[in-house]
Formats: structure tokens, sequence, C-alpha cells
């Protein structure tokens, strides 16, 4: 249906806490007579079919009920189509929205949005697979904290992260990588690259603060080799963005960026989901998709 809203919900984001705004965000989509319409997926696989499906019936939009993971989910259906995305933002990070004007803390505020209906075009990243991101990919230091913390039952939530991060410590040694932009090769050795068309990822990690999501560039970080020492006083810095200043840190801009680590494996995590193994190559999409946003 042409005028129809699909809101694609993730039912444990925030550990399922969010679902109690769900009905006054649905209520508010439906001012006027408007048709809402929910998707709930049984698995990512199933959700991103159910996604696919209803874009391509044409809606007013799909509109992500949740967090940065809910969004890249969503973005791998909309992209390249006319169907513009919407965000709700019922996560932990929200980073995406953040980046878009979109308010984190106030989902009904962020449904208003939605109904005005004013659109923006962003770019948006695509990886060789095929996978699309329209935030930050990072591998390193904090792509392995993701590896172990999602290989843990326990403790739950946020804190399982943090031991992650403190056991990752101890035994983690710079990454030799080559990374090439647009065609520019250069090898190193690092604690962190990423790849960022937003600024922000893990809940305000400002660690591209000068990214824009249309300007047609990816801007590429990477954090040189440190000491535990010196990573853990740089770390902090990126909530500011004022790790950017610190020696061991360059910035560049680039089209199209390829990321290889030259010892041992090293996984990719994009818009905070698990994008596989580098080698990689990271690929700036210039307005790939349409945004509800301000």
């Amino acid at each position: 249906m042409a005028d129809e809203i699909v809101v694609l919900v993730n039912p444990t984001a925030r550990g399922g806490r969010t679902l109690r705004l769900l009905d006054p965000v649905l209520r508010r989509l439906r001012t006027g007579g408007r048709p809402v319409s929910v998707v709930v997926g049984t698995s990512a696989a199933d959700a991103l079919g159910r996604a696919r499906d209803a874009v391509a019936a044409g809606p007013a939009a799909l509109v992500a009920f949740g967090g940065d993971g809910l969004v890249h989910l969503a973005v791998q259906a909309v992209a390249g189509t006319a169907v513009p995305l919407g965000i709700l933002p019922a996560g932990t990070g929200n980073d995406i929205a953040a980046a878009l004007g979109i308010p984190r803390g106030d989902p009904l505020a962020a449904a208003d949005i939605v109904t005005a209906g004013d659109c923006r075009v962003i770019d948006a990243a695509r990886l060789g697979t095929g996978e699309w991101f329209a935030g930050v990919l990072a591998c390193g230091f904090d792509s392995r904290v993701n590896e172990r913390a999602n290989a843990m039952t326990w403790p739950p939530g946020m804190a399982k992260y943090l031991v992650a991060l403190a056991r990752e410590l101890r035994s983690f040694t710079p990454i030799p990588f080559r990374i090439t932009l647009d065609g520019e090769a250069v090898e190193r050795e690092a604690m962190l690259v990423a790849v960022a068309n937003t600024r922000s990822y893990g809940a305000g990690m400002r660690v591209c603060p000068q990214a824009r999501p249309d300007d047609g560039l990816l801007d590429v970080l990477v954090v040189g080799a440190l000491s535990t020492g010196g990573f853990l006083r740089i770390f902090p810095r990126v909530y500011r963005g004022s790790h950017t200043g610190h020696p061991a840190v360059t910035l560049r801009r680039a089209r199209r960026v390829e990321i290889e680590a030259l010892d041992g494996d090293v996984v990719a995590y994009a818009d905070g989901e698990r994008a596989g193994p580098t080698p990689l190559t990271c690929a700036v999409e210039p307005g790939a998709v349409r945004v509800l946003a301000p």
C-alpha cells in the first residue's frame, strides 16, 4: 500500500524494555488514519526477508524500531530503492539516529519526524559481499572485544562488554594491516582501523567526529601501535572526539577502502553487526538511502 508505514520491530532491544513504548508510538504514527503495519521476524534472516518483501510492495516508509543493529538490517532492505527509512531509536547506542538529528531518548518525537515525511538523502557503504552499512565499520581491538563478548553467556547486558574489554586488554597486541585508500596502499601496525560514514558508534564513541553521511566520502581512522598504557590513556578521549589530535592517530578520506590483516584472523563489525573477516573492501555509494530525518 503506497501510504502505509511498515514498522520493523526488534523485540529484544534494550532487553525488551522499550516494547512498552511501541503502542504509543504506533498510535502516534496512525494519527490521521494512516495505515501502519508491524513486522517482527523470528530471526535476523527472517526479519530481513520480511523487510525486503515489505519494501518490494512499495510502502510510504520502512521504519526501524530498535537500535543500530536493526537500522543496519533495515538498510539492507531499502538501500538503492525509493522507499525511505524511518528510525525510532529504541536501542542501546542509537548512533546512526544521533548522526541524523533524530532524538535518541524520545521515540514519540522520532515518530513525529516520520509522520512529517521530510526526506534527506544519505550515503551508504557497500562491502564486497554486497552487505551495506550506514554508520561505522571497525576492526582491531574493538572487534576482538565484540568477538570475545559474543562468546560469553555471563554477565548480562553491557557488563559483558566491560569484562570482555578488560580480558582483551591483557592479551592484545598491535595488528599488522595493509590499508588501501583509493588505490594507495600502506602497511602499518595498528590497534584499530575504522571506516566511517557517520561520526560515532558504540553508544557515543566519536571515532571520526568530522564524518558526514552525505559528502560522498568515507572517513578512515587508524590508531597506530601503542602500549597498553598508552592505549588506555587515549581510549576515553574518543567520547569527546579529542583523540584525533594524538600522534598515533591518522585520519584520511576515501571513496574506496580495502583492509587486510596480515597476521591472523581479524573480524570486522559494521554498525555493531559482525561483517566477517578481512580482507574486505568498502565502497561508498552516494545517495544510496533516503531517510526520514530533520
